[in-house]
């Protein structure tokens, strides 16, 4: 049997496609898309021993089901499945597929062909092997099969196409996210931080790099141009838009294995010599995100549960038999889902015929189909997939537990532990935390692992899963890489053994890296008209502002009685293990309740006034205005008031979607009410309005405008207090 070959979806593709195959008869208008469905830096271990990555369930749905979605939105025609490991069970899935089956008279596509290359051992071999097939005849997209994403792609198309009808050298166009002021929680998952350098005028990428913990950018400064940012604030999505002549340049370099690292890298290092060029489309709206490694599938998921990525949501049942429908307390439940009366479930997802007991508290999770949880069970922020049993008086806290597992009774579950399928965890035993297990029933040879029956007890079933070391590797170069993937192959985000050096790109984002003629302290930046570090606002995040505020708003969103405390204690959680500073702090804490208020302002969460969304925003959660007055502002000085209202206003012009003068007017209501709150002191706002920093540009002077009735008020207030005194000085 050769080791290239095409599965059966493919033979089925071909009998629908009725001898049209040639790509000589090819309409110039039919799009096509290659899908990367093997993963050759393997961050799901030991759930990828049994199963592709493509195929495990995110949020109830198995992964590749959203990347194939995404194409038949955008009327993707033609898709090319590339795997190696598990072509197998990737091809049965296809072909059992209701939507995406071949044959299927519903099937969005035209064709979709599943390409074996058993032999591949990095993405370049997949790219060199489509070049010799020949079975593209234009412009092509390749994504990955762990995309998730809601973006339209016609502008980009549309511009991509326009570049190269101009300029026959325009090769690629690569689709990349913008972070936002609310960044996303991918943003701060990196280990790894890709850098972009970018002209200004069209787009063009010139540079690219990828630094670990401890490295500073050097910027090349030979490459062409002369206005140009650097971004680090870009979520690559891996969607890239190219035209033939990059498949070429895959063949050309057999030494290439990596899109970002080694490929993109290598060609505009060499752009001299092969006279390509590839372009940008940075995108500030909808949403893209790859799920290919622990933390971003983490990440993702806690998205689609907040409907951050709308309308990729759970009750789309967009996949064949689901029946999610969403509840009053904001969770998803499949048809058949029984939960006790004295349970409670929030913000969770649970599929069809599983059941809940009584008191057993269910917290920001996914609970899959057949699952059977015991009374007395906690479960949060954790992701359980089918056929599940967790007996009564399990705690189980930020982990994975794989099909047909079983958790006994009274164990605990540390955060971050991946209990991999068929494992039992027997009564009472209580896993490891530092580190935090794998637990399997394979090695990495995939041969069955005696029991550990210290670990899993002794009516138990499986043994830690240990990644293989290759001993050549000690060079220190090696050693940061093995521990970056370490880090990334896990749900935990602790980054403490990599030894964050402070010229760490992680500074890049924060103000901390500018000296105060707001020039740039990071090693090797350009020199003048070049904008570096590239659109980093002030409140741009950094190790710590993603999921600080990320907490703080599903805090303030949550339906229920419990007060601030938990919150707090979160947040300051957060600010230990990442060492923020109390400017970090204050920004988070601004950031969060201006999104909170600006949200209570939208028509779909009530359409409230500013003075009541204000008014909400601050006092719906009971300690959340003394949590503002003792961490946000820190204190009694007009100084620390002062800095936390430019907070506020700079985080309220930053929302995307709200208007700058009602900005203003949400500015005004919330200072209004802080003032109320006795959180800010006349003096306090009367320094903001004084500090040169609060009008310096256009907006933040139309924001602080907005403002001036108030603080006319309280001036006048203040003048009266004084002739009051006077006159009660002359009465005497």
């Amino acid at each position: 049997m050769s080791s290239k070959q095409s599965g059966r979806v493919a033979a089925a593709s071909k009998s629908k496609k009725s001898g049209k195959s040639s790509t000589d008869e090819k309409a110039e208008d039919v799009l096509q898309a290659v899908v990367i469905a093997d993963s050759f830096q393997d961050r799901f271990k030991p759930f990828t021993l049994e199963k592709p990555r493509c195929l495990l369930p995110l949020a109830g749905v198995p992964i590749i089901e959203y990347t194939l979605e995404a194409l038949a939105a955008n009327g993707v025609q033609e898709v090319y499945i590339y795997c190696g490991a598990h072509s197998e069970e990737i091809d049965n899935y296809i072909h059992e597929s209701a939507r995406f089956n071949p044959t299927s008279i519903i099937s969005p596509f035209s064709t979709l062909e599943l390409i074996r290359v058993t032999d591949a051992t990095s993405v370049g071999d997949f790219l060199r092997d489509l070049d010799k097939r020949a079975i593209v005849s234009g412009d092509f997209i390749v994504v990955h099969g762990d995309l998730v994403t809601n973006v339209p792609l016609a502008d980009a198309l549309a511009k991509h196409k326009k570049r190269r009808e101009a300029n026959r050298d325009a090769c690629m166009t690569m689709v990349l996210r913008s972070i936002g002021v609310e960044p996303h929680r991918a943003a701060k998952s990196r280990v790894i931080q890709p850098i972009f350098v970018v002209g200004l005028d069209d787009g063009r990428c010139l540079q690219y790099d990828e630094l670990l913990p401890g490295e500073s950018f050097d910027l090349d400064m030979s490459i062409p141009g002369e206005d140009y940012e650097i971004r680090a604030d870009l979520i690559d999505c891996g969607i890239d838009i190219c035209t033939l002549d990059i498949l070429a340049l895959w063949s050309e370099s057999f030494d290439y294995e990596l899109p970002r690292r080694n490929f993109l890298h290598g060609v505009l290092k060499d752009w001299e010599l092969n006279g390509k060029m590839i372009y940008t489309e940075i995108l500030d709206e909808g949403y893209a995100c790859r799920a290919s490694n622990l933390k971003l599938y983490d990440c993702i998921t806690k998205d689609i549960i907040g409907r951050w990525a709308f309308p990729i949501v759970p009750e789309s049942n967009f996949v064949h038999g689901q029946t999610f429908k969403r509840t009053m307390e904001g969770s998803c439940f499949e048809d058949g889902v029984i939960t006790a009366r004295g349970s409670s479930v929030k913000s969770s997802i649970i599929g069809s015929h599983s059941s809940v007991g009584d008191k057993t508290a269910v917290h920001s999770s996914v609970i899959g189909r057949r699952c059977k949880i015991g009374k007395n069970v906690t479960i949060k922020e954790s992701y359980i997939w089918d056929d599940v049993t967790i007996e009564d008086g399990a705690t189980i806290e930020h982990s994975i537990i794989a099909n047909s597992a079983a958790i006994g009774k009274g164990v605990r579950v540390p955060n971050g532990t991946l209990i991999s399928f068929r494992v039992r965890v027997g009564d009472g035993q209580k896993l490891p935390e530092n580190p935090p297990a794998r637990i399997s029933l394979l090695t990495e040879g995939k041969m069955p692992s005696p029991t550990d029956a210290s670990l899993v007890g002794p009516e138990g079933i499986g043994s830690l899963y240990q990644e293989p070391v290759d001993e050549d590797e000690d060079e220190e170069d090696d050693q940061k890489v093995r521990a970056a993937a370490l880090e990334e192959n896990s749900l935990m985000y602790s980054l403490g053994h990599l030894s964050l050096s402070s010229l760490s790109i992680s500074t890049l984002a924060s103000q901390d890296a500018y000296d105060s003629d707001g020039e740039s302290n990071i090693s090797g930046s350009p020199g003048p008209g070049v904008s570096s570090p590239g659109r980093l606002s002030p409140f741009e995040p950094d190790a710590f502002h993603g999921d600080a505020v990320h907490g703080l708003v599903d805090a303030l969103r949550a339906d229920d009685n419990e007060d601030f405390d938990s919150a707090k204690l979160e947040f300051m959680g957060l600010r230990l293990a990442n060492n923020a500073s109390d400017a970090s702090m204050r920004r988070a804490i601004a950031v969060a309740f201006a999104h909170r208020a600006a949200e209570l302002m939208s028509p779909e969460h009530g359409g409230l006034e500013p003075t009541k969304a204000a008014e909400r925003a601050f006092t719906a959660k009971k300690g959340a205005v003394k949590f503002i007055s003792e961490v946000g502002v820190g204190g009694d000085s007009k100084m620390l008031q002062a800095e936390f209202a430019l907070a506020l206003q700079k985080a309220l012009l930053g929302i995307k979607g709200l208007e700058v003068l009602r900005a203003g007017a949400l500015l005004a209501a919330m200072l209004q009410q802080l003032y109320n709150l006795d959180v800010l002191e006349e003096d306090g706002i009367l320094t903001w309005w004084a500090d040169k920093r609060a009008g310096e540009d256009d907006n933040l002077n139309k924001v602080k405008e907005k403002c001036r009735v108030l603080v006319d008020w309280l001036e006048n207030a203040d003048e009266e207090d004084d002739d009051d005194d006077e006159d009660e000085d002359d009465s005497d």
